[in-house]
């Protein structure tokens, strides 16, 4: 072994055998065995990694692990997502940027055949990224949402969802995005605070002959002057006073002069803008709920690509298109860009004395969280998926616990969002993803099926009959909450669906519960039955993980330029490099000096290279219960110091064994060994119980905490004198507890640090050849021993090492070296300390370095000595050899100044009368305790500092 811990190289060697031996994952033999499985969420395939997957990656990995080592027959099932619009979106500015043409001058077989292309090198660096983290994943079998099996279990639910009347088509109101030119979902809708400009323009009332009524008018406040073209009605609250007597009435709209009517809604904000509201059915989903009630037309002004059309969209409530009413548009706005077209009606307003006021106003506005642009309400033909019956088992499955959600607030978080639930939008007017399986002919009759030859057969269509396939594709999260059971092979009666159906445990971030988990659950138990024909949950237990956020607090996003690779933690990053990085590909160039500024103030060097095991326990020490996680470099340092501390305990271990017989440290009785196994075994109580908690921030915690102060700082200390100065059968008891206590910690570890652990454990295997499998994935982890646990060993070692402390720290003060064995008399003993004193004297004494250590019961020792106090025994260390006399007083003096400040301080606070009164009973008697123990105390030191007098 190296000096020092050299983890680029060590990692290089065990990357090379594990893929040599083919044990880079679990071979999934089947045994009859418990199966454990988890399915990694598929990530998009826009690019590398960052840090929230390599997260939430580990943890599933290191439950893997866990599972794997506690005897399950494990399955960690890897897969990519096509990510609809994010890819399609990558794919056209790279083949611009690369080609110098859009996506329109391909054909859209020759556009898919450019993103597969594209796909194949944007997996290959996440796949990199995956195996330099060291998880457990089956390359050879790793799923795409897009592969030829995965299109087959897409259209067979889509098809099977549309026989059951649960899919529909039909003309609603969607978030659209002008720039992609397709629907987005709710989670794609970034809701922006922004300064605006509130226009309040006038609406003039017509008399019952629809004459302007004595030029009266009433005042309306919007934001978006230009969805006038669009109005269809003016709507007040019916309780309000002011306008009560204009319900029924009609008024004009400025510009194109439409005739629409007032009417009331008791969903009117009273005292929002003029508490009178234009009414958009077709551009304002508020409006559009209006309009359903009140059976409004809803007119369409816009085009996909958010200019003015030509001419105007009408249809009834129910989406009909309506020819015999006015369309027309004025000329100076046809296909116009919106936002010209709003500074054109503007001007039109101000000329025509219509626009009373403006005044700023700070609003939501939503922006497309891909495209960057605003998006519009937009009334489109689209395909929906009915849910309240779908969310009657997937609530049901919750409530009753059959899905347990950890931590357990999210539990009401998503029962309260499937209590609400609406129909969901399920079509995307893209190129990229899973074609709708629907045909249509020329009188628009839908044709539902696999491909156009089952349709003709099965709806007995002639080829006379022309079909042409509908262009959509579905939404990614469509396809996604099929995973569980698709990503196994369903529809197909696969064995891994078979014995891994349902799965264990999802991890997921808090973000997608609405998107993704309910969804998943509904999709599953209403498609997968199992033998008894009962629905089938997707997974016992979501566990839910926190956001990571940069070292302020924010979101890592690509857009802010604060993401990080996981990649540049392990194998560092110059600032340079760091910042093109984290530059490249913005959508806003305008972020590019703001990005510089702050990467260089929060890695002014760069960044260092660390162990991936060092990176991986700083990810489960994040893993708390908080919904917000801040990245930490000092953590990730402070655990690379970690697997250095491990490293050189194991160097020193190795230069103490030899080749011996593990079994006797079971039957010895020797003090320290049986000190650090009953520790050892408490911890492995603890972290079983933390890991099902999910707790693996009190896991590392635990470890982190053993290893470094309970084996290395105090065990290994301890233990020193002994195998330099021991008996041959002390010696040998210590050096097999040592190998057996280092092997369980490094299975114990394991799960979190692959790494090192199986260099090591390759190391101690071939130095000491056991019974243990030697590869050290395949040892059980160690289960805790009830019968073994005694509290009276743990209680004295703890007392005991104060007291090496006590001598440590004296020799440290004195500069004695240990060769100057120290003369120690003790006093006020209790009976149990007593007996383990008598039982293991000889080892004591060699472990702290006494010539001797005698009880006395009066004060009758030798002069001069320093006094300790641990736990009211009193200590006394003879240093007539050793003691600077001068230097002890000082230090006694300071000590005794401390005291009695201390002491008056106690007098005081009981002398204050309010403070009696106020105080709870068991603080003013912690205070007297303090007192008597703080005077007693002072007296021993005065006692002491008179022999030193003496001395001198």
């Amino acid at each position: 072994m190296e000096k020092n811990y050299n983890f680029k190289v060590i990692e290089k060697i065990i990357h090379r055998n594990l893929e040599k031996n083919k044990f880079f994952f679990n071979q999934n033999d089947y045994l009859n065995r418990e199966n454990f499985c988890i399915m990694v969420p598929p990530p998009n395939i826009t690019g590398y990694l960052h840090m929230g997957h390599a997260f939430q990656q580990t943890i599933m990995d290191v439950i893997i692990r866990y599972n794997s080592m506690i005897g399950k027959n494990t399955l960690l099932q890897m897969g990519t997502d096509h990510a609809g619009i994010a890819t399609q979106m990558v794919v056209e500015r790279y083949l611009f940027n690369k080609e110098g043409k859009i996506k329109n001058e391909y054909t859209r077989k020759e556009f898919i055949k450019k993103i597969f292309s594209w796909k194949k090198q944007s997996e290959s660096i996440m796949f990199n990224q995956i195996k330099k983290l060291g998880h457990l994943i089956d390359w050879k079998s790793v799923r795409f949402t897009l592969d030829s099996e995965f299109s087959i279990a897409v259209n067979r639910v889509f098809i099977s969802l549309y026989k059951e009347g649960l899919v529909y088509r039909r003309k609603k109101l969607v978030h659209w995005d002008p720039k992609l030119q397709t629907v987005i979902s709710d989670l794609e809708v970034d809701n922006r605070i922004c300064k605006q400009t509130m226009w309040y323009i006038k609406y003039l009332i017509l008399n019952n002959n629809n004459h302007i009524f004595n030029k009266k008018y009433l005042v309306v406040a919007t934001t978006r002057p230009e969805t006038l073209l669009g109005d269809t009605a003016l709507a007040v609250h019916p309780s309000d006073n002011r306008y009560t007597k204009y319900i029924g009435s009609f008024v004009k709209v400025p510009l194109i002069n439409r005739v629409i009517p007032i009417i009331s809604d008791s969903s009117i904000d009273i005292s929002k803008g003029t508490g009178c509201v234009k009414i958009t059915p077709a551009h304002d989903f508020n409006d559009y709920a209006i309009g359903l009630r009140h059976k409004l037309l809803m007119i369409n002004i816009f085009t996909k690509d958010g200019k003015i059309l030509n001419k105007l969209n009408i249809f009834n409530y129910n989406g009909k298109i309506i020819k015999t009413i006015d369309n027309r548009v004025p000329e100076n706005l046809k296909n116009q860009d919106r936002f010209v077209a709003r500074k054109k009606i503007l001007f039109f307003l101000k000329k025509n004395n219509y626009l009373k006021k403006f005044i700023s106003y700070k609003i939501r506005v939503p922006y497309g969280d891909r495209s960057g642009v605003v998006l519009e309400p937009m009334l489109t033909n689209q395909w929906y998926l009915s849910m309240k019956q779908l969310s009657i088992l997937a609530i049901k499955a919750v409530k009753t616990e059959k899905i347990v959600f950890v931590p357990k607030q999210y539990k009401n978080m998503y029962l309260s969002w499937m209590n609400n639930i609406q129909d969901w939008c399920i079509s995307r007017q893209l190129w990229w993803g899973h074609r709708i399986p629907v045909w249509y002919d020329s009188q628009n009759n839908v044709y539902v099926g696999e491909n156009e030859k089952l349709i003709r057969k099965e709806y007995v269509l002639s080829q006379d009959i022309i079909l042409y396939r509908d262009p959509d594709v579905l939404d990614t999260w469509f396809s996604s909450s099929l995973w569980t059971f698709a990503g196994l092979g369903w529809p197909k009666n696969t064995k891994k669906i078979s014995i891994f159906h349902p799965t264990d445990v999802l991890v997921c971030g808090f973000d997608i519960i609405f998107f993704w988990i309910s969804r998943m659950i509904m999709m599953t138990m209403h498609i997968i039955k199992d033998k008894h024909g009962s629905p089938q949950i997707p997974f016992k237990t979501v566990y839910v993980t926190g956001l990571i956020r940069d070292e302020e607090g924010k979101k890592m996003s690509k857009s802010h330029g604060n993401v990080l690779d996981p990649l540049d933690m392990i194998h560092g990053i110059s600032l340079s490099k760091l910042i093109k990085k984290r530059t490249k590909n913005l959508i806003n160039s305008n972020m590019i000096d703001f990005i510089t500024s702050n990467t260089i103030k929060s890695f002014p060097k760069g960044i260092s290279a660390h162990s991936t095991d060092a990176l991986r326990y700083t990810f489960l020490s994040l893993a708390s219960t908080s919904r917000n996680i801040h990245w930490d470099m000092n953590r990730l340092q402070g655990y690379q110091n970690f697997c250095n501390k491990i490293w050189h305990a194991s160097c020193f271990i190795i230069k103490h064994i030899k080749k011996n017989n593990m079994k006797q440290v079971f039957f010895n009785s020797f003090l320290l060994n049986e000190w650090i196994l009953l520790e050892l075994n408490n911890i492995i109580k603890k972290y079983h119980h933390y890991f099902h908690l999910f707790r693996f921030d009190s896991i590392s915690q635990l470890l982190y905490q053993f290893v470094w102060n309970k084996f290395c700082d105090q065990y290994l200390e301890i233990i020193k004198p002994i195998l330099k100065n021991g008996s041959d059968y002390e010696k040998k008891v210590i050096k097999n507890t040592l190998l057996y206590l280092i092997k369980t910690i490094l299975i114990l570890l394991h799960p979190i640090m692959p790494f090192i652990t199986t260099y090591l454990w390759d190391i101690f295997q071939k130095k000491n050849q056991t019974q243990l499998n030697s590869i050290i994935l395949l040892n059980p982890i160690p289960k805790y021993n009830v019968y073994f646990n005694n509290i009276n060993i743990i209680k004295f070692m703890n007392w005991f090492q104060k007291m090496i402390l006590v001598f440590r720290n004296i020799r440290s003060d004195f500069k004695v070296k240990h060769t100057k064995l120290l003369k120690v008399y003790l006093k006020n003993l209790s009976y149990k300390i007593r007996i383990f004193l008598q039982e293991n004297y000889s080892l004591l004494k060699k472990v702290a370095y006494l010539k001797f250590m005698i009880e006395i019961q009066e004060f009758k020792i030798p002069s001069p000595y320093i006094i300790r106090i641990i736990d009211n025994i009193e200590i006394f260390i003879l240093v007539d050899s050793f003691l600077d006399v001068n230097l002890e007083l000082q230090r006694l003096n300071k000590k005794i100044i401390l005291l009695k400040n201390q002491i008056n301080n106690i007098k005081n606070l009981l002398l204050n009368k309010n403070f009696l009164v106020g105080a709870p009973s068991h603080v003013i008697k912690e205070k007297k305790f303090l007192l008597k123990d703080n005077i007693r105390f002072l007296k021993k030191i005065n006692n002491q500092k008179t022999v030193l007098l003496k001395k001198i």
